[in-house]
């Protein structure tokens, strides 16, 4: 083996751990834990030298690198992140103090109208099923927290469930409708395996957000919705049939669990039923 190679892959792996455990004292999700780290040894990789000698330059060249590579507008806010986060508040670095955060386009999200949620909805005759897609439109969650909702997590009279440890580690409120309560306990009564969660596979464990997205795509295909609908499109598109109705968007952002306004916001650009209701001035120079 060659001896500076496996001091160097031994180096950069210090880094990692270290880094590791800080984010996870930090209380990052596992799914940003492991893109941070997988950027940051990437980019230990490509600059070949200690982080505390990197330079301004070092970490443009990087990005530059991703970009040519085809790397997403996403990916790229992701990778900047990563490593704004690891120098900033591991390092307590300035190096990354005047380079901008890249560019991200904004694309409006899936939505469906109600007659498209119906089909997709009443598509499938699996009881399991139907309820996993009536919870992600009627309740607003992330595909993630389906999997990890308990029962014991439920206030039936209430019409309410405890959202645990939601993105960003933060739990939350949500609503819960009448006619998914209703279909849940004849569900409840009559299902073979008895577990904590929700929603479980054969042994009891909780749901795959893998299974969830099969089911979905599934439904989608037989419903014959062309949109590319995924478990996220109904979260999107509970929020934007709320605002349609007038709800509150603060309201709605609290069901949503956003840290900030801005986010929810987005969604008062695919409010499609509101823009119909504006009135081409066309239509007016006759009038």
């Amino acid at each position: 083996m060659d001896i500076a190679k496996s001091q160097k892959d031994d180096f950069i792996e210090k880094y990692v751990e270290a880094f590791r455990r800080e984010l996870i004292v930090g209380g990052f999700s596992a799914r940003t834990l492991k893109m941070y780290l997988l950027y940051l040894k990437e980019f230990l990789e490509f600059v070949k030298k200690d982080p505390l000698n990197v330079n301004r330059e070092d970490i443009i060249a990087y990005m530059a690198y991703k970009k040519q590579n085809n790397a997403t507008d996403s990916t790229m806010c992701l990778v900047y992140s990563a490593l704004r986060h690891f120098f900033k508040e591991y390092l307590k670095s300035e190096v990354m103090e005047d380079i901008k955060r890249p560019k991200k386009g904004t694309k409006l999200p899936v939505v469906m109208t109600r007659e498209e949620v119906l089909r997709i909805i009443n598509s499938t005759t699996r009881k399991k099923d139907k309820l996993i897609m009536m919870l992600l439109y009627s309740s607003g969650l992330r595909v993630s927290e389906v999997t990890k909702l308990k029962i014991n997590d439920l206030n039936l009279a209430e019409k309410t469930a405890l959202v645990r440890g939601g993105k960003g580690n933060k739990d939350r409120i949500i609503i819960l409708s009448d006619s998914w309560i209703n279909d849940f306990k004849s569900y409840l009564q009559k299902r073979k395996k008895n577990s904590e969660y929700v929603f479980s596979d054969y042994k009891g464990r909780p749901i795959s957000v893998d299974t969830i997205q099969r089911i979905v795509r599934k439904a989608r295909i037989k419903a014959g919705i062309n949109k590319n609908v995924t478990p996220h499109s109904f979260r999107h598109t509970f929020a934007t049939h709320l605002l349609e109705r007038g709800e509150n968007i603060r309201k709605i952002q609290e069901l949503l669990g956003h840290s900030n306004l801005s986010t929810t916001q987005i969604y008062t650009k695919v409010s499609v039923e509101e823009l119909k209701k504006v009135k081409s001035p066309l239509d007016e120079l006759n009038s």
